[in-house]
Protein backbone atom coordinates (compact mmCIF):
# COMPACT_ATOMS: atom_id res chain seq x y z
CA UNK A 1 0.00 0.00 0.00
CA UNK A 2 0.73 3.11 -0.17
CA UNK A 3 0.19 6.88 0.70
CA UNK A 4 -1.60 8.82 -1.94
CA UNK A 5 -2.28 12.08 -0.09
CA UNK A 6 -6.01 12.11 0.71
CA UNK A 7 -4.95 12.88 4.01
CA UNK A 8 -6.33 9.80 5.09
CA UNK A 9 -9.43 11.47 8.32
CA UNK A 10 -13.00 10.80 8.10
CA UNK A 11 -15.48 13.10 8.67
CA UNK A 12 -19.52 13.07 7.74
CA UNK A 13 -21.88 14.03 5.78
CA UNK A 14 -21.33 17.75 5.44
CA UNK A 15 -17.33 16.82 3.40
CA UNK A 16 -19.74 15.77 0.91
CA UNK A 17 -21.60 18.39 0.10
CA UNK A 18 -20.97 20.49 -3.18
CA UNK A 19 -20.03 17.52 -5.31
CA UNK A 20 -18.07 15.75 -2.87
CA UNK A 21 -18.74 12.12 -4.46
CA UNK A 22 -17.38 13.13 -7.44
CA UNK A 23 -14.22 13.79 -5.96
CA UNK A 24 -11.06 11.94 -7.20
CA UNK A 25 -10.99 9.78 -4.44
CA UNK A 26 -14.41 8.75 -4.29
CA UNK A 27 -14.45 8.31 -7.89
CA UNK A 28 -11.14 5.59 -7.23
CA UNK A 29 -12.95 3.78 -4.32
CA UNK A 30 -16.20 3.06 -6.10
CA UNK A 31 -13.88 1.49 -9.43
CA UNK A 32 -11.84 -0.28 -6.99
CA UNK A 33 -14.69 -2.10 -5.07
CA UNK A 34 -16.35 -2.55 -8.10
CA UNK A 35 -13.37 -4.40 -9.52
CA UNK A 36 -12.68 -6.36 -6.03
CA UNK A 37 -16.54 -7.05 -5.75
CA UNK A 38 -16.66 -8.36 -8.94
CA UNK A 39 -13.74 -10.40 -8.61
CA UNK A 40 -15.37 -11.64 -4.69
CA UNK A 41 -17.97 -13.33 -6.59
CA UNK A 42 -16.25 -15.36 -9.04
CA UNK A 43 -14.32 -16.12 -6.36
CA UNK A 44 -17.14 -17.29 -4.16
CA UNK A 45 -18.48 -19.35 -6.73
CA UNK A 46 -15.08 -21.54 -7.09
CA UNK A 47 -15.00 -21.66 -3.53
CA UNK A 48 -18.63 -22.89 -3.46
CA UNK A 49 -17.66 -25.82 -6.21
CA UNK A 50 -14.59 -26.62 -4.31
CA UNK A 51 -16.37 -27.19 -0.96
CA UNK A 52 -19.14 -29.39 -3.11
CA UNK A 53 -19.99 -29.30 -6.38
CA UNK A 54 -23.52 -28.59 -6.57
CA UNK A 55 -23.12 -26.07 -3.93
CA UNK A 56 -24.60 -22.87 -5.02
CA UNK A 57 -22.23 -19.80 -4.86
CA UNK A 58 -24.64 -18.02 -2.73
CA UNK A 59 -24.85 -20.56 -0.14
CA UNK A 60 -21.08 -20.61 0.82
CA UNK A 61 -21.32 -17.43 2.85
CA UNK A 62 -23.44 -18.95 5.53
CA UNK A 63 -21.38 -21.96 5.61
CA UNK A 64 -18.11 -19.43 6.21
CA UNK A 65 -20.52 -17.75 8.99
CA UNK A 66 -21.46 -21.46 10.98
CA UNK A 67 -17.88 -21.71 10.61
CA UNK A 68 -16.81 -18.97 12.22
CA UNK A 69 -20.03 -18.13 14.64
CA UNK A 70 -21.03 -21.91 15.46
CA UNK A 71 -24.98 -23.21 15.86
CA UNK A 72 -26.97 -20.26 14.49
CA UNK A 73 -30.65 -20.00 14.04
CA UNK A 74 -31.96 -19.18 10.51
CA UNK A 75 -33.72 -15.94 10.86
CA UNK A 76 -30.20 -15.05 12.21
CA UNK A 77 -28.63 -16.27 9.34
CA UNK A 78 -31.14 -15.16 7.18
CA UNK A 79 -30.72 -11.38 8.85
CA UNK A 80 -26.96 -11.43 8.97
CA UNK A 81 -26.60 -12.84 4.70
CA UNK A 82 -29.78 -10.26 4.36
CA UNK A 83 -32.10 -12.93 2.44
CA UNK A 84 -35.67 -13.20 3.36
CA UNK A 85 -37.35 -16.77 5.40
CA UNK A 86 -38.05 -18.65 2.41
CA UNK A 87 -34.92 -18.34 0.73
CA UNK A 88 -33.02 -19.31 3.82
CA UNK A 89 -35.05 -21.98 4.44
CA UNK A 90 -34.67 -23.32 0.45
CA UNK A 91 -30.97 -22.64 1.09
CA UNK A 92 -30.28 -24.81 4.36
CA UNK A 93 -32.55 -27.58 2.92
CA UNK A 94 -29.98 -27.49 -0.10
CA UNK A 95 -27.11 -27.68 2.66
CA UNK A 96 -28.78 -30.56 4.45
CA UNK A 97 -28.83 -32.61 1.43
CA UNK A 98 -25.87 -31.97 0.58
CA UNK A 99 -24.63 -33.37 4.17
CA UNK A 100 -23.28 -29.78 4.98
CA UNK A 101 -25.29 -28.66 7.72
CA UNK A 102 -27.85 -30.04 10.38
CA UNK A 103 -30.37 -28.37 12.64
CA UNK A 104 -30.58 -29.61 16.36
CA UNK A 105 -32.50 -28.03 19.17
CA UNK A 106 -31.44 -24.93 20.74
CA UNK A 107 -30.30 -25.43 24.06
CA UNK A 108 -31.71 -21.91 24.98
CA UNK A 109 -34.91 -22.28 23.73
CA UNK A 110 -35.88 -26.12 23.27
CA UNK A 111 -38.95 -24.51 20.39
CA UNK A 112 -35.91 -23.23 18.33
CA UNK A 113 -33.46 -24.94 16.25
CA UNK A 114 -29.79 -23.96 15.62
CA UNK A 115 -28.49 -25.19 12.26
CA UNK A 116 -24.34 -26.34 12.15
CA UNK A 117 -21.92 -27.60 9.90
CA UNK A 118 -21.57 -31.63 9.75
CA UNK A 119 -17.95 -33.18 10.40
CA UNK A 120 -18.33 -32.75 6.76
CA UNK A 121 -19.07 -29.54 6.36
CA UNK A 122 -16.38 -28.26 8.82
CA UNK A 123 -13.45 -29.91 6.84
CA UNK A 124 -14.63 -29.32 3.22
CA UNK A 125 -14.97 -25.52 4.71
CA UNK A 126 -11.70 -25.51 6.45
CA UNK A 127 -9.83 -27.10 3.89
CA UNK A 128 -11.24 -24.35 1.14
CA UNK A 129 -10.38 -21.66 3.33
CA UNK A 130 -7.39 -22.93 4.55
CA UNK A 131 -6.76 -23.18 -0.29
CA UNK A 132 -7.79 -19.06 -0.10
CA UNK A 133 -5.65 -17.36 2.56
CA UNK A 134 -2.72 -19.31 1.03
CA UNK A 135 -3.72 -18.38 -1.88
CA UNK A 136 -3.85 -14.55 -0.65
CA UNK A 137 -0.54 -15.26 1.27
CA UNK A 138 1.40 -16.38 -2.41
CA UNK A 139 -0.60 -13.07 -3.88
CA UNK A 140 0.77 -10.53 -1.66
CA UNK A 141 4.19 -12.69 -0.76
CA UNK A 142 6.08 -8.99 -1.46
CA UNK A 143 3.86 -7.08 0.53
CA UNK A 144 5.14 -6.04 3.86
CA UNK A 145 3.11 -8.03 6.37
CA UNK A 146 2.41 -4.28 8.47
CA UNK A 147 0.20 -3.19 4.92
CA UNK A 148 -1.24 -6.32 5.02
CA UNK A 149 -2.31 -5.50 8.70
CA UNK A 150 -3.63 -2.27 7.67
CA UNK A 151 -5.51 -3.60 4.95
CA UNK A 152 -7.49 -6.12 7.25
CA UNK A 153 -8.12 -3.16 9.71
CA UNK A 154 -9.22 -0.92 6.89
CA UNK A 155 -11.42 -3.55 5.18
CA UNK A 156 -12.73 -3.93 8.68
CA UNK A 157 -13.61 -0.21 9.26
CA UNK A 158 -15.29 -0.08 5.69
CA UNK A 159 -17.39 -3.67 6.41
CA UNK A 160 -18.36 -2.01 10.25
CA UNK A 161 -19.18 1.48 8.15
CA UNK A 162 -21.35 -0.56 5.69
CA UNK A 163 -23.50 -2.09 8.15
CA UNK A 164 -24.59 1.26 9.85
Amino acid sequence: MHEDGNGGGRGGEARLSGGGVNKPEFLALERELTVLLRRARANQGEMAREVHPDLESSAYGLLVRLGECGGQRATDLAAFIGVGKATMSRQLRALEELGLVAREPDPADGRAWLVTLTPEGQERVGRVREARRARYARRLADWDPREVTVLARLLHELNRGLEK
